[in-house]
């Protein structure tokens, strides 16, 4: 059963690092002034010996935007968090400091880990489940480990601390509002559901091209690449949102072993040379920007061939869609910004003799931030009636009044790990692309090169115009 325990005491460590200013605390700010997290109060904790001002400071400078927007409830919110919270000087990693600190907190206790990986691991290493308070709640961040057999150490380090129910193994890329639209979309529309399967559909992509370059992250991102930072990170679970059957309920349990199913029967087949690719972008211009070579940006080690645009093809081994690839595709400094699902149908059986005009497959998109959808549909033209043309149905799907961190924030202050990655799930995203990573570091798939700003290499499956 899913615990229902409010949060008292939002810890966040790592608290002066930059996820924590950009992110967390903007997200926070918006679930407080939305009246979603009563009486919470924020500890802040980190290496940096920050002075009580220096905290506050940057809590009321994540807040300022907030707060202009809010009602006057959500004003006094928001107020009377910055005026209670604090911060702690504290070397996570040795043993007993994160102890004492958690035992002078008011309980339950939700610990937010915005800390590097590793970290994160030997954070939770120096704990023991008899030094947590009542109810405490861990939450990690992706990625989770760094391989299957890690993420399993990872899920055995957290599963002696605390029930998996209080694990919450965050992806902010998982908004409610999107996780939701996509399963309206599926299971509220009895016309799509029959044709929601192989025999009706050709392909499916998951695309997330950014029109940011490295943007200063090279620590991390030089390590991690396009294949780990999004696609085994955060686009196979929109895959398998897409390709789950209808659970009974959206509750937790029955959502979650929905997904858990899919990912369970899918893989990347070799040759790899033919189901992946992967390149990395040189000197370019986007918009008014001059882009350097990725080699070139500062904390860069060019001896990894790190990739900044990874393509896989994805299977899924069941009845449903046998067959069908799903590719999953994302990369930095593209030309435009393109973050959407694209699902493309077969091509009608027969088309009556007499008919003209259009050739292509229907194809259905639903786009992410903003979350959008369209629908192809191919009517008689203007003029000549036996003439088809191309018409596109558009929407726009209801998007949350909170950030995607809010939403985030909301599950793990209300104890709902609906939108957190269970633990099994966690270790098959690594074993989903794991041999392509094996591949890639023996050079079996060439690193190819595309100019920031561009469209990226023209041969590719989901390759674009410029």
């Amino acid at each position: 059963m899913t615990s229902k325990t409010t949060v008292n005491t939002l810890l966040i460590l790592g608290a002066s690092g930059d996820l924590t200013g950009r992110l967390l605390l903007p997200g926070l700010a918006r679930l407080v002034a939305s009246g979603l997290a009563d009486g919470l109060k924020l500890v802040g904790a980190g290496s940096d010996p920050w002075t009580p001002e220096q905290w506050t400071k940057r809590v009321g400078d994540a807040f300022e935007e907030a707060a202009k927007g809010a009602s006057a409830a959500g004003k006094k919110a928001i107020a009377a968090l910055e005026k209670s919270t604090e911060y702690h000087q504290v070397d996570v990693t040795a043993d007993g400091q994160l102890a004492t600190l958690l035992a002078g907190l008011e309980a339950p206790i939700a610990v937010y880990f915005a800390l590097p990986p590793h970290i994160s691991q030997k954070a939770c290493e120096v704990l023991t489940a008899q030094q947590l308070p009542p109810e405490t709640s861990l939450v990690m961040e992706k990625p989770f480990g760094s391989s299957s057999e890690s993420a399993r150490e990872l899920n055995k380090t957290l599963a002696a601390l605390v029930p998996e129910d209080h694990i919450h193994r965050v992806d902010h890329f998982l908004g409610k509002a999107t996780v939701f639209n996509i399963l309206g979309l599926r299971f509220a529309n009895r016309f799509l559901e029959p044709v929601w399967n192989r025999d009706h559909i050709e392909k499916v992509e998951i695309i997330f091209d950014e029109d940011l370059a490295l943007e200063g992250r090279a620590r991390y991102y030089d390590g991690a690449g396009a294949l780990k930072d999004m696609i085994q990170s955060h686009l196979l679970h929109i895959m398998a949102l897409l390709a789950i059957d209808a659970p009974s309920t959206i509750g937790e349990r029955d959502l979650r072993d929905a997904i858990s199913t899919v990912l369970r029967a899918s893989s990347i087949t070799a040759p790899y040379k033919k189901s992946t690719r992967r390149a990395r972008y040189t000197a370019g211009r986007i918009g008014d920007r001059d882009v350097p070579d990725y080699v070139a940006e500062a904390g860069v080690d060019p001896a990894r061939e790190t990739e900044t645009l990874a393509e896989v093809e994805v299977g899924i081994d069941n009845w449903r869609w046998k067959g069908v690839p799903f590719i999953l595709r994302s990369g930095k400094a593209l030309g435009a910004a393109r973050k959407e699902a694209i699902v493309t149908f077969r091509p009608v059986p027969h088309l009556p003799s007499g008919f003209e005009g259009v050739d292509s497959p229907n194809q259905l998109r639903i786009g992410f931030g903003p979350d959008t959808l369209q629908i192809d549909v191919d009517v008689n033209g203007p003029g000549n009636i036996f003439t088809l043309d191309r018409v596109t149905l558009n929407a726009e799907l209801n998007a949350s009044d909170l950030l995607p961190y809010g939403e985030v924030l909301e599950g793990v202050i209300t104890g709902d790990p609906l939108l957190s990655v269970r633990g099994d799930t966690a270790v098959d995203c690594w074993r989903i692309i794991e041999p392509v990573l094996k591949a890639w570091a023996k050079d079996s798939v060439p690193l190819e090169k595309y100019d920031a700003g561009g469209p990226g290499p023209v041969d590719w499956p989901t390759a674009v115009g410029d």
